[in-house]
């Protein structure tokens, strides 16, 4: 049997093409199968039949022929997920909240996205303040190892992610890091390299050589500027300041200049308790960004790294040496 599964377009679906929409109101069809019925005229916005490039407009009404039992399974994962919460033994560290943003301090050993992630738990949390919407949900405007602490920032609206997108393309994100990395670092380091990335083994290798061959799908630039804190027991605190913004970049890049973070064993790091220690420590961002955002972000050490850091090195300015 089959019936017909009405969706109403909201202010976020607004000027989206019709294929889009459909791709994220209605996750668990394949693509092929909402391809075939755009092909035969079966989706009806407003009554029309709906080409797969058509801007559809808010308020509209996409009625899209389906099975009995997937809308039913459609309608029953909805309700599901309008009612979660936010466990409470992972709440979330919030670092600051607006209509279009929400940045948080990521616990090392959580997930920034997929199943039981930081992803999941913001869509909760944020699901009861949100309009509705076909095509838009909270994500991570970017990304941090699942063993990597510190700030993600996550959309809140369209329009945020649009704009925080654009910052990032046009390099006016400023990322700080804080490591602990093998060796002494005797002075300041500028880390330019070209990365590869080899998914099979779910690494990335700095390659010798030239620049050619560099493209959308290929090796990528990388630059990260390190200073370093205060060094002991063949260890060294560094601050690490990044330029560019590659999968994996400051594990590859220190590992590549023989400084690998220490207990990073996929990257050639020493053995650690607990793993290596990495943390996303500020954001900076432009002046006058629309929609508005604040100049700069800050998340706080976990405590494990700031006991670390005491027993190893003292007191520390992570600010010492600071450029602009």
């Amino acid at each position: 049997m089959t019936s017909v599964l009405t969706l109403v377009a909201a202010a976020d679906d607004d000027g989206r093409r019709l294929d889009r929409i459909l791709r994220k109101a209605l996750p668990d069809m394949p693509l092929s199968a909402i391809h075939g019925l755009l092909r035969k005229g079966r989706v009806l916005v407003d009554g029309a039949p709906g080409g797969a490039s058509d801007r559809v407009r808010a308020g509209a009404a996409i009625r899209v022929p389906i099975s009995d039992g997937d809308a039913g399974a459609i309608r029953a994962k909805t309700a599901a997920s309008s009612k979660q919460k936010t466990p409470p033994s992972l709440a979330l560290s919030i670092l600051w909240e607006s209509a279009d943003f929400l940045a948080l301090n990521k616990p090392a050993g959580l997930a920034t996205h997929g199943p039981e992630s930081l992803e999941t738990l913001v869509q909760a949390y944020l699901a009861p303040k949100l309009p509705p919407s076909l095509s838009f949900k909270p994500g991570p405007l970017h990304r941090l190892d699942k063993p990597t602490s510190g700030i993600v920032v996550f959309s809140a609206s369209l329009a945020g992610a649009r704009a925080f997108s654009a910052l990032l393309r046009e390099r006016r994100v400023r990322k700080t890091y804080l490591a602990l990395l093998d060796g002494t670092m005797g002075r300041d380091e500028t880390w330019e390299d070209i990365l590869a990335r080899d998914r099979v083994r779910g690494k990335s290798f700095a390659l010798p050589g030239s620049k050619v061959g560099i493209g959308k799908d290929g090796p990528k630039e990388a630059r990260t500027r390190a200073y370093p804190l205060a060094s002991a027991s063949g260890l060294t605190l560094a601050r690490l300041e990044l330029d560019t913004g590659r999968t994996h970049q400051i594990r590859a890049q220190a590992a590549a200049h023989r400084h690998p973070l220490a207990g990073d064993r996929k990257y050639g790091g020493s053995g650690q308790r607990g793993g290596f220690l990495l943390h996303a420590w500020t954001l900076e961002l432009p002046e006058q960004a629309q929609p508005p955002m604040p100049r700069r972000l800050e998340a706080p050490l976990p405590d494990n790294f700031r006991e670390r850091i005491r027993e190893l090195f003292g007191e520390i300015d992570f600010t010492a040496n600071r450029t602009r």
